[in-house]
């Protein structure tokens, strides 16, 4: 367009910006916004629009070369891509169930000009091969939102389904009674009228997809009219062992966990008389406590320690057994695979394994043998030790530390009527982009 037919149509669009009938304008600044073309779609660094964009999972007998050859690529490109990228990522560690994307070209060919596989929510690993080929590996956008919410609970309404009913993450009820108060209150057993509030932070990855609660900073609950306050402090910057503590510097939580698995039920107790009918009564002890659950469920490590055996044998399946001191060791049976190997360091609440059905075994669930001082013992009836306690010298750094937040804790209203708002969300600030 020439210079003076461009002054002329912009004269025309000021003059209909500007102009007025009886009622109304001609036309308005939002008018003008829908002309601004919106930002490509951009996605593990590149502009998804320039290519045909092709996702699936890994399935049961894929591999990279079926993958690419299944969308027109030879062998022996195959091959020759292979090689140049093992440098960066074995292409034999394709998992079932994880996502990958092919780049192909944006025409009737579409050819691969690249595989990339999501090996989590957060990694990623690229293989290009349009001209050159290389390979590397890299991250999506992690967001941290720091977000207070508070609560009351209602008549006959669990902490969980008021989560859930108002929005929240299931996550954020099991962290603050399994994680924190296990041991302090008794959330099956919450009364009307029960309050808290929370510090938290929510995870986003590029800066939209939620991903769940990352941790809780801070909780303020009132049970049966009486404050208990926890405050996530670590303990150990090495290992990176993070415990809660109250407003007084006591550990809130046991050395141990009650159990190795979420949200699960006791489908077989440790019992040294037990006699089985399959078996014509004869006495066979049961010297573990099966937790029932689906296959695939995570195994958590009731407490820190050593994996002092990951491996598979006779009727205990595939187990884990960690050496957590002198006096305490566990093992965990039965498992579908496991997610340690033996000399890891663990920490209580770390996923070992996976629920499963491998050596003896008439259903899905995890047998949780407890040693103490070499011999196996019931452990719903010990007496669990107390986490262990915060050093002196760490005492009163952590009451420094504590100090500015227990304030912004107490500061936080919580709302009266918990029939209307049972639940108040707020997000405070966006804390950390990585």
């Amino acid at each position: 367009m020439q210079p003076k037919k461009i002054l002329i149509a912009l004269f025309i669009c000021i003059g209909l910006w500007s102009c007025k009938d009886d009622d109304k304008k001609v036309g308005t600044i939002e008018d003008l916004e829908t002309l601004v073309e919106p930002e490509p779609k951009r996605e593990f660094g590149f502009v998804l629009e320039d290519y045909i964009v092709k996702r699936d999972t890994i399935r049961k007998g894929d591999s990279f070369g079926e993958i690419l050859e299944r969308n027109q690529i030879g062998y022996p490109r195959i091959f020759n891509i292979a090689e140049k990228a093992k440098d960066s990522f074995d292409i034999r560690n394709l998992n079932i169930g994880k996502p990958y994307t092919l780049l192909c070209t944006n025409d009737s060919l579409q050819t691969p000009q690249c595989f990339i596989y999501q090996p989590n929510s957060v990694d990623y690993v690229v293989i290009s091969f349009a001209d050159s080929i290389h390979a590397y590996t890299s991250r999506k956008d992690i967001k941290y939102v720091e977000k207070t919410a508070t609560g009351i609970i209602p008549d006959g309404m669990g902490i969980s389904q008021l989560m859930i009913e108002q929005g929240l993450s299931p996550r954020l009820a099991y962290k603050m009674a399994d994680e924190i108060y296990a041991w302090t209150i008794d959330f099956r057993r919450l009364q009307e009228g029960d309050r808290f509030k929370v510090i938290y932070t929510d995870k986003y990855i590029d800066d939209s997809i939620y991903v769940g609660v990352h941790d809780i900073k801070a909780v303020y609950f009132e049970h049966k009219k009486k404050p208990f306050y926890a405050f996530q402090f670590e303990t150990d910057s090495v290992k990176g062992v993070i415990d809660y503590f109250n407003d007084e510097a006591k550990n809130l939580r046991r050395a141990f966990l009650k159990g190795p698995v979420q949200f699960s039920r006791i489908s077989s107790r440790y019992n040294l008389n037990r006699r089985i009918k399959y078996y014509g009564y004869k006495l066979r002890p049961h010297k573990g406590t099966d937790f029932a659950a689906a296959i695939g469920t995570p195994i958590l490590a009731t407490a820190n320690g050593t994996v002092s055996e990951s491996t598979r044998r006779g009727g205990n399946g595939k187990y884990v057994k960690i050496r957590h001191n002198a006096t305490y060791s566990t093992q965990y049976l039965h498992m579908k695979a496991q997610n340690v190997k033996k000399g890891d360091f663990v920490k209580q609440g770390d996923v070992i394994g996976w629920i499963g059905m491998t050596g003896n075994t008439g259903g899905p669930h995890v047998c949780y043998r407890f040693w103490k001082n070499g011999k196996q013992v019931d452990p719903l009836r010990q007496k669990l030790p107390e986490a262990k306690p915060i050093s002196d010298s760490l005492k009163v750094r952590y009451l420094d530390f504590i100090a500015p937040i227990k304030i912004r804790l107490d500061d936080i209203k919580i709302k009266d009527s918990f029939n209307e708002f049972p639940i108040n969300i707020e997000e405070d600030s966006i804390l950390q982009l990585q």
